[in-house]
């Protein structure tokens, strides 16, 4: 890995409270055991267009994001999920409406925020949508916020919404007060560019803000081949880079032709797609989403996995360890997926999501040892696209329909245990 220095130590007394491992973690490693029971789904609901899925503050309703709109999904009983509301043409009476290509909901509190369209040709308007689910069976739409660029990604912290601008030029992270939901209003707006001039000669995709997390004031972002930049947003009009890591230097990547750009853009290394902290900001954890491309009559790349970095000292991010992900028979895109897509890091397990390789639950309470505890997978007919903590003891994995996989909602129990019969991936 290669890493260029911190640039700045401004700003750091907000986030000065992470607490070293020796301190907050277990001194001696305890293994859970494993049910007797199978690994296996509690239940599930299928959701036509299911992409990003979301848990509420208290665990019992799940928000997904379904390409044309999104549902509110009750999953207090695990064994059956019910959609509580299924809402669709958002912005209908716009005069480019409806909205498309809603690839991603975060929530906060009783705020909801909808985005997109993900890509950047996609026709439509372009907007962040402000929903009150304080009843997540009757959601109200309260704001929207027009952009000139598509919304990929999200984050939604209390009254303050980030936004991945990626207009292609200076690909920025724009915050956005929501405070009053009717007016949405932008308030500041940060990019790499600011403090690294070297990547503008970068073509934008291989510099993309693929997505942001936010968490007791710090952001993360995750920049692709340009890497992941933490973020101080403890004073949101007023985002200050604390540092960043990343595997190429800006030279490595400029002046690359359309083809190689192509190539690099889907191939590791690179590739930091989703990036997210524990609770406490003192493990970062960096989700590589690649595949294996062809070029005359070789491959390279494959799958890209999830590593681990201890970023107590966030000035110095240190990576600790790396979970590869599950092999495939075809890496390349029209192949079996297998490559990590997104996660949570919550106490002391990391839940993940690898497409058609299926999802699995890491106990991280030693970071420099991640072990798996648990893993279900049925490539011939899910494809997850995350997998996040609910509440009860009990996991979520939203499916989308790649390569006509059931899309929807399914629930796990959260607990080290053996699938039955695993498929194969070939």
């Amino acid at each position: 890995m290669k890493r260029r220095a911190a640039i700045t130590l401004a700003g750091l007394g907000a986030l000065g409270s992470a607490t070293l491992y020796g301190a907050s973690r277990l001194v001696d490693r305890r293994r859970p055991a494993e049910s007797a029971d199978p690994y296996e789904p509690l239940g599930s609901v299928e959701i036509e267009g299911t992409t990003e899925a979301v848990v509420g503050d208290d665990g019992s309703v799940a928000y997904v994001a379904t390409t044309t709109g999104y549902a509110t999904v009750d999953i207090s009983d695990p064994t059956e999920p019910t959609v509580l509301a299924d809402v669709r043409d958002l912005l209908a009476d716009h005069p480019d409406g409806p909205l498309r290509e809603i690839y991603d909901v975060k929530v906060s509190g009783d705020r909801l925020l909808v985005v997109g369209p993900a890509n950047d040709r996609t026709p439509g308007p372009r907007a962040a949508l402000v929903v009150d689910v304080a009843d997540p069976a009757d959601p109200t739409h309260l704001g929207t916020f027009e952009t000139e660029y598509h919304l990929h990604n999200c984050f939604v912290d209390g009254d303050v919404a980030y936004l991945c601008g990626n207009e292609m030029e200076r690909n920025p992270l724009v915050v956005v007060d929501i405070a009053d939901p009717t007016d949405p209003q932008e308030i500041a707006r940060w990019s790499l560019l600011d403090v690294e001039p070297e990547w503008e000669p970068v073509d934008p995709l291989l510099r993309y803000l693929h997505d942001v997390w936010v968490n007791d004031g710090l952001a993360v972002l995750a920049y692709w081949d340009a890497g992941t930049w933490l973020v101080d947003v403890s004073d949101p009009t007023d985002p200050t880079v604390i540092s960043e890591f990343g595997q190429y230097e800006p030279d490595e990547l400029a002046g690359l032709s359309s083809t190689e750009v192509r190539i690099e853009q889907h191939a590791l290394p690179g590739n930091d797609h989703y990036a997210a902290t524990d609770p406490t900001n003192s493990l970062l954890a960096v989700g590589r989403e690649g595949w294996a491309v062809e070029r005359d009559g070789e491959q390279r790349g494959g799958p890209g996995g999830i590593e681990l970095y201890d970023i107590s000292d966030p000035v110095d991010p240190q990576q600790v360890a790396a979970i590869d992900a599950p092999d495939s028979p075809d890496p390349t895109r029209g192949g079996v997926w297998t490559t990590a897509h997104n996660f949570e890091l919550s106490g002391d397990r990391l839940y993940s999501s690898w497409y058609q390789g299926g999802m699995t639950i890491h106990d991280i309470s030693d970071p420099s040892d991640p072990e798996r505890i648990a893993a279900w997978r049925d490539p011939a007919e899910v494809s997850f696209w995350t997998a996040q903590r609910a509440a009860d003891e009990t996991v979520i994995a939203s499916s989308m329909g790649l390569r006509d996989a059931r899309e929807g909602l399914w629930v796990f129990p959260d607990r080290a245990g053996r699938q039955v019969d695993r498929p194969s991936l070939e």
